[in-house]
C-alpha cells in the first residue's frame, strides 16, 4: 500500500493510455530515477481503457485484464505505486487489487455508484473535478466517498469549459478544493487541452504545462498530475497536451 507522506507533494505521472509494455517500461524507469534523484513521492499512471475518447475510431487501450497485468508488472519492476481510472462500478474491485489510488474521471465525478464502489476498495480515491463544476461543488463527491467508507479522498482540478473546444483554469478552485480534502492535485496537462478541437481528436497547448503547475502551487496545490510520453506527437491519445518525458524532471524540480 502507498505510504503517503502528507507533508510532501505527490507527483502523478505516466502516459495517457497503455500503448505497449515497452512504453510503460521506459516511462516507469524514468519515474523511478526521478524519485531516487529528487527524493519525491511519485505515482505511476496509465489507463487500460480510454472509454471517453472523442471518436469511436480512436485507440482505447488493451482492456482491463491485459492492461492491469501490464501496469502491475511495471509497478513491481520499479517499485512504483500505481493509479488508473475506472469508468464503471464493476471495474473497481479488480482495479483496487492492483493500484494504490483509484482515479475517477472528471465527466463521471457525480456518479454515485462509481464513487461508492471505489470507496469500498479501501484505496485512495482521487476524484477529478468536472469541467462543469466549481471547487465548491466538489464537496458532494467527496462526501459520497466518505459516506461509503472511503477514508482517503483526493480532489483534482482540471479546468472548466469556456465556450466550445476550450478550457480555462480558475485557480481559486484549487483553494476551494482544499476545504474538502488535504490533498489537492493540479492536473497540469489535461488543463491545457482543447477538447475536440483537432478534427475528431483533442488538441492542446503543452507549452503552458509548467506555468499551470507553478500557478497551482501558489494557490495551495500539493499534488501534481502530468501525462508524459517520450514522443507526445506520436502518442495514441492526448499527444498535444502531454509533456515530453525528458522535461518532467525539470518541471518537478521547479516545484520543490
Amino acid at each position: 500500500m502507498f505510504q503517503e507522506d502528507r507533508t510532501k507533494p505527490v507527483f502523478i505521472a505516466g502516459p495517457c493510455v497503455i500503448e505497449s509494455a515497452g512504453l510503460l517500461d521506459e516511462v516507469a524507469a524514468e519515474l523511478a530515477r526521478i524519485r531516487r534523484e529528487l527524493g519525491v513521492q511519485v505515482i505511476f499512471k496509465a489507463s487500460y481503457d480510454k472509454a471517453n475518447r472523442t471518436s469511436v475510431k480512436a485507440f482505447r487501450g488493451p482492456g482491463i485484464e491485459k492492461g492491469l497485468a501490464m501496469l502491475a508488472d511495471a509497478g513491481a519492476k520499479y517499485g512504483l505505486p500505481l493509479t488508473t481510472d475506472i469508468h464503471e462500478a464493476w471495474q473497481a474491485e479488480a482495479v483496487g487489487r492492483v493500484v494504490d489510488v483509484i482515479q475517477i474521471p472528471a465527466f463521471l465525478c457525480r456518479q454515485t455508484d462509481l464513487l461508492v464502489a471505489a470507496a469500498r476498495t479501501g484505496k485512495v480515491v482521487n476524484v477529478k473535478k468536472a469541467q462543469f463544476l466549481s471547487g465548491e461543488d466538489m464537496r458532494y463527491p467527496a462526501e459520497k466517498v466518505r459516506e461509503a467508507g472511503g477514508e482517503r479522498v483526493w480532489l483534482t482540478e482540471r479546468g472548466n469549459m469556456y465556450g466550445y473546444n476550450n478550457l480555462v483554469v480558475d485557480f481559486r478552485n484549487v483553494s476551494d478544493l482544499g476545504r474538502w480534502t488535504d490533498r489537492v492535485v493540479m492536473d497540469c496537462t489535461h488543463s491545457v487541452q482543447r477538447p475536440g478541437a483537432a478534427g475528431g481528436a483533442t488538441g492542446g497547448n503543452r507549452e503552458f504545462v509548467p506555468a499551470m503547475a507553478l500557478a497551482a502551487k501558489a494557490f495551495g496545490a500539493n499534488g501534481y498530475f502530468f501525462e508524459v510520453h517520450p514522443d507526445p506527437d506520436k502518442a495514441c491519445s492526448d499527444g498535444p497536451n502531454m509533456l515530453y518525458l525528458k522535461d518532467l524532471e525539470r518541471v518537478i524540480g521547479s516545484l520543490l
